[in-house]
């Protein structure tokens, strides 16, 4: 069915843009612009390019909104338009991303450090990237990594994992806990969930609704709602079942995205809400006898729609 709402891409725009997406030296750019920001004399450079070919490709992606510029001094840095997701193309931009293997592409993402060295006068990778390193790729240095080596530092106790998957955080948890209870609403779910840790015998499923928990009351040390709250219309009535079933002193971590006006941009993730402000996460807390000990804004996704993600930490009174 075609959407008669103001967010859908009408047919000539989407003409339009297929057929800018559709050359493969426009789309070896949008996908370098989509790591970097980055000038034209840098995509020439690492696309191996002249560079008024990469700037007439750029005119034409800049005219189409598909990228956007910062003049600083008298350079001019181009990157992948901030609103790419609002235009409609979000779902084709994420397929043609995720299945790019071209060997061009690789070389070209290979080739950014050594431009970025030369922006900034730098002679090695450190200090070419100094105050931004989270944003930069470098071999064996992932987020994955660091967070296998810090959780040895957890004692967890007993846990509840709510809307938990098919269980990538309780495999990751599971040397440091006691136990953990992994919830989720589908059956299919909690079925490839005991599957994948059917050798954790400290890790259990259940199927179950985050409004209603089946479980005892003050069964757990620690209660995880991570990202559960975007899949609740009733999000005071999740804090009222998790202070119930946390023991004395024990703690809840949740993270969830800040309020948002993408709506588009989440329908396909079935999300019932636009997220949360600190506000709204502190009164649930207080009201379901939560001590809300720190909420923050913990990231900010690099990728379009730029979705801001909080973090919430709260504790049951002793």
């Amino acid at each position: 069915m075609i959407s008669s709402t103001k967010n859908a891409m009408d047919l000539k725009l989407a003409s339009h843009h297929f057929r800018l997406l559709a050359d493969p030296t426009r789309l070896r750019l949008l996908l370098l612009l989509d790591q970097e920001e980055l000038s034209v004399a840098e995509l020439a450079a690492i696309a191996q390019l002249a560079q008024p070919r990469v700037s007439t490709h750029l005119a034409k992606l800049k005219e189409a909104g598909l990228v956007s510029d910062r003049r600083d001094g008298v350079s001019v840095y181009y990157r992948m338009a901030a609103n790419i997701a609002d235009n409609g193309l979000k779902a084709l931009w994420e397929l043609l991303r995720s299945n790019t293997a071209d060997p061009l592409v690789q070389q070209d993402l290979e080739r950014i450090p050594q431009v970025l060295n030369a922006r900034n006068g730098k002679s090695n990778w450190a200090d070419s990237v100094a105050g931004d390193m989270e944003r930069h790729y470098s071999p064996g240095r992932t987020w994955e990594v660091a967070t296998r080596a810090i959780v040895q530092l957890l004692e967890l106790g007993d846990v509840l994992d709510i809307a938990s998957g098919d269980g990538v955080l309780a495999e990751l948890l599971a040397p440091h806990a006691a136990s953990i209870t992994c919830l989720d609403i589908s059956q299919r779910v909690v079925k490839a969930g005991k599957k994948r840790l059917k050798n954790y015998s400290n890790v259990s499923f259940e199927a179950g609704d985050m409004h209603e928990l089946p479980l005892a009351e003050a069964s757990f040390d620690t209660v995880l709602l991570m990202h559960a709250l975007t899949y609740t219309k009733q999000p005071q009535q999740v804090f009222d079942e998790v202070s119930r079933v946390l023991r004395p002193g024990g703690r809840l971590l949740a993270a969830t995205l800040q309020t948002h006006p993408h709506k588009n941009a989440v329908l396909a993730y079935n999300h019932t809400n636009l997220g949360f402000t600190e506000a709204q996460l502190t009164d649930y807390c207080k009201l379901a006898g939560l001590e809300p000990h720190n909420i923050q804004l913990s990231a900010i996704e690099k990728r379009t729609p730029h979705f801001e993600v909080l973090t919430l930490l709260a504790a049951k009174p002793a």
